[in-house]
């Protein structure tokens, strides 16, 4: 491939990256329910598509710079390192169960229950536990509450993401 060649690529593949964490920032910050120590959105979508397209380091570095842009852009409290921490980790889990893998309802639960309950709700809890000062216990009944939501619509809508957007993205990408 020429030099040119590289370049539209290139071009085309940091657009498509920025689009999708403008996408993953616009989920997260405008189209979830906020309250003190839950969120439930759907910031999950660009993030698994991302890490399905490009891999786990591609998808766990934009998950980190989405969350960095949301929080510079729309802060909501304090800044917490750790909450990028596990954006990075989301994104490279799905990109380790989904990239160059063919779909798996075993796989995609796998990588939904290691999100959810590791992540989300073992992490997560920890760090609002330290970043509030209350209580790690204190603060999981709720949020397991949350948890036991977020797992059937995870695993619902990023099946049905696969199956209908990824098709036809994968199209569109072979067609390079």
């Amino acid at each position: 491939m020429s030099n040119q060649g590289n370049k539209k690529l290139n071009a085309r593949i940091t657009a498509e990256l920025g689009l999708l964490i403008a996408l993953q920032v616009i989920l997260t910050r405008f189209m979830s329910i906020h309250t003190p120590i839950v969120r439930i959105g759907f910031g999950f979508l660009p993030l698994a598509i991302t890490s399905i397209l490009y891999g786990p380091w591609v998808g766990g570095v934009t998950a980190a710079i989405a969350d960095l842009i949301g929080f510079a852009l729309f802060p909501m409290g304090t800044y917490f390192p750790g909450f990028t921490l596990t954006a990075f980790l989301t994104g490279f889990t799905y990109g380790i169960l989904f990239h160059n893998k063919p779909k798996s309802h075993k796989r995609l639960l796998l990588s939904v229950l290691i999100v959810c309950i590791l992540l989300n709700l073992g992490l997560d809890t920890l760090w609002l536990s330290i970043l509030i000062s209350k209580g790690y216990i204190a603060l999981l009944p709720t949020r397991i509450i949350k948890t036991l939501i977020m797992i059937p619509v995870q695993f619902i809508l990023i099946s049905l993401v696969w199956d209908k957007f990824l098709l036809k993205i994968n199209r569109l990408i072979g067609a390079r």
